[in-house]
């Protein structure tokens, strides 16, 4: 049975967020590990510097700007119940003294200190409560420094991190694309055949690049929210476990909708990545097929596709933006819920001098910073989620079967320097399933022979031609070269001695020069411009305004037809090879062309072995054999002259050309 050879199908896919997913793509990242280790320990010293920042403020307001009551022995201590803040003064500092002396009925003396409460503070002069709170000014000083200071390294930190992490997330989509690159060119043909164009380029473009900020931000963001959540929780048990109990008793509700944010948000973006591809699918498709669609007056008709798939995508979007936008105001809802428990619950507290008021600024400042985390998360979350429904159509892509089977190379088998003979046995091959478009094939190709394949359309002799540089194995016989299967040579080896022409030539966008004599650097210019002569591309190089260096955009379709034959005549002259496989070379070209790419032929074919499939048979009188296959089979062998002396298939094809 002929294998499959990479077909998938966008809507069988597993989940985005499997643990195994995220384990594949641990080769990738796990190359940069040490700088993604790096980046971690950054994250933490960031994560300590975001936490200490409110306590830093708890300290100044306790500390300096309303400092922690001292309780005077004074019968007046209190009044109706509620306790009363004094501001100390130290005796021992002469201008703290005269302050004392000059409103001594506002101060009670304790020792070597003076108490005054701080609602009679508004009684002093500002020169004066600027001296008795001097310490508390230069303690705000050096408060504030801190604070700049914690700013700024934070900064440098974040900096630094990020340029890390840029660096790494770039590497790993380089590496990911450079495989998948390389892995899509070593691919069978028929998974090109089964897949379009625009889904492969998605792949390479968008769902590679749609990672960026897996790479980037959540592989070290997600642990610097994770220590800032469980820090936060820590530091607010600590300074008071019973208000850090009374605000988190919102987060049951935090935790339902996180739950079941990630069931929805799961969908919406699977959706997105299939929509996407088939919008860059039928884009493709459009421009490759623009002539016919004009042709057949057929833009209303594709342009009515095309808006429904649009539509389709902008529906799946606004999905998303409908699950944002229902997770992120009930986040924020909670929130101000917690913040509204801290305010009543910690305020309470403060009143009753259960509760520094330092303390309960921090604990406000803690709240929001806890929610910024978790809304983090969900974001992540959401990256994540696109990341992976990118990431598993890529894997999948990677574990496509490699290629055709890999070449069993054996060491015992006979050197390909010289490609002596080539052979098929009983070869049979199908595209698909049990649908043969070649039965029972035995055919013998000795060097130096020129074989013709001839026969109606649909014969099999295209596929004939494309078993023998393996771009498929046969379903059933084998092929060999110097007595040896294919399947155990280097592939690599043999298709190096072989040169293909095909019906519709392919030029990459490139100089003339480069879609020649790709690879071929050892060749001198006086060699170069022999080959130019011997494939008749002189005259088309003399036309164009930079000869060999003109430029081709969008493979040569500003040239012929039988121009860019003669370009692939003189490509596959550069390669000097062994073995000459023509597919079609002279169709659909004018007299004068066909004449200036024959005669090129004939050059090529010079003491080189050929395989020739011809659609019009006067080009294939001269050949050593002709092969005539019809419905997969091979009918007739003989010369030119055998075969009409037979008044056979062969034959009668004469004569429907004549």
């Amino acid at each position: 049975m002929h294998p499959n050879y990479g077909y998938f199908e966008e809507t069988q896919l597993g989940k985005p967020y499997d643990l195994r997913l995220l384990k594949r793509l641990l080769p990738f990242v796990s190359a940069y590990r040490h700088l993604i280790l790096y980046s971690i320990l950054l994250v933490l010293g960031i994560t300590a510097l975001d936490l200490a920042l409110p306590y830093v403020t708890k300290i100044a307001i306790d500390r300096y700007i309303v400092p922690q009551a001292t309780l005077a022995k004074a019968a007046d201590s209190q009044i109706d119940g509620m306790k009363k803040r004094y501001l100390k003064a130290d005796l021992n500092d002469a201008r703290q003294r005269e302050v004392v002396e000059k409103y001594g009925a506002l101060f009670q003396l304790e020792g070597q200190t003076a108490l005054i409460s701080f609602d009679a503070l508004v009684k002093l002069e500002k020169s004066d409560l600027k001296i008795l709170r001097q310490k508390d000014v230069i303690g705000l000083g050096k408060i504030a420094l801190i604070f700049l200071a914690i700013v700024f390294l934070d900064f440098i930190l974040n900096f630094s991190q990020k340029m890390i992490m840029e660096y790494c997330g770039h590497m790993i989509m380089h590496d990911l694309r450079m495989k998948l690159f390389r892995h899509v060119q070593n691919l069978a043909i028929e998974f090109f055949t089964r897949n379009p164009v625009g889904r492969l380029v998605t792949r390479l473009t968008n769902d590679i690049q749609n990672m960026h900020e897996l790479f980037t931000s959540v592989i070290s963001l997600v642990f610097k929210d994770i220590f800032l959540l469980v820090g936060i929780a820590t530091i607010m048990l600590l300074l008071n476990w019973k208000l850090a109990l009374a605000s988190f008793t919102v987060l049951p509700i935090v935790f339902y909708a996180s739950a079941v944010f990630s069931i929805k948000a799961r969908d919406v973006f699977r959706t997105l990545r299939i929509k996407l591809a088939e919008i860059n699918t039928r884009f493709a498709e459009t421009i490759e097929g623009i002539g016919v669609i004009q042709l057949f007056v057929q833009e209303s008709k594709n342009y009515k596709k095309f808006r429904r798939l649009n539509h389709d995508n902008y529906l799946a979007g606004m999905r998303q933006i409908h699950v944002l936008a229902i997770f992120m105001p009930i986040i924020e809802l909670m929130a101000v819920v917690a913040i509204a428990v801290v305010i009543f619950y910690g305020g309470s507290r403060v009143l009753d001098e259960a509760l520094s008021l330092g303390t309960l600024v921090a604990f406000i400042s803690y709240i929001k910073m806890f929610f910024r985390p978790i809304r983090d998360l969900a974001e992540k979350y959401n990256i994540l989620q696109n990341a992976m429904s990118s990431a598993e159509r890529i894997l999948l892509i990677l574990d496509t079967q490699h290629s055709l089977p890999k070449a069993r190379v054996r060491s015992d088998l006979p050197d390909l320097d010289r490609i002596q003979e080539i052979r098929l046995e009983d070869v049979s091959f199908s595209y698909i399933g049990d649908e043969k478009v070649l039965r029972n094939i035995s055919l013998q190709i000795n060097a130096g022979d020129t074989v013709a394949v001839v026969g109606p359309t649909g014969a099999g002799k295209t596929s004939l031609v494309n078993l023998i540089p393996r771009f498929y194995d046969p379903t059933a016989g084998r092929i060999l070269i110097n007595n040896a299967d294919i399947r155990e040579l280097d592939t690599a080896a043999f298709r190096n001695k072989m040169a293909l022409v095909m019906q519709e030539p392919f030029l990459f966008s490139d100089t003339i020069r480069d879609n020649i004599f790709e690879n071929t650097q050892h060749l001198t210019e006086e060699k170069m411009q022999s080959i130019i002569e011997a494939a008749n591309c002189r005259n088309l190089l003399e036309r164009l305004p930079d000869g060999l260096d003109t430029l081709l955009s969008g493979g040569g379709v500003s040239l012929s037809s039988g121009e860019r034959q003669l370009i692939s005549i003189a490509r596959a002259f550069a390669r000097d090879p062994q073995l000459i496989l023509f597919d079609e070379a002279t169709s659909y070209i004018d007299s004068q062309t066909e004449l200036w790419i024959q005669q090129a032929l004939e050059k090529l074919m010079q003491n080189r072995t050929a395989l020739v499939v011809a659609h019009r048979l006067s080009t294939v009188r001269h050949a050593d054999r002709i092969i005539v296959m019809n419905r997969g089979r091979i009918v007739e062998t003989g010369t030119h002259a055998e075969l009409m002396a037979r008044n056979g298939f062969y034959y009668q094809l004469n004569q429907l050309q004549n």
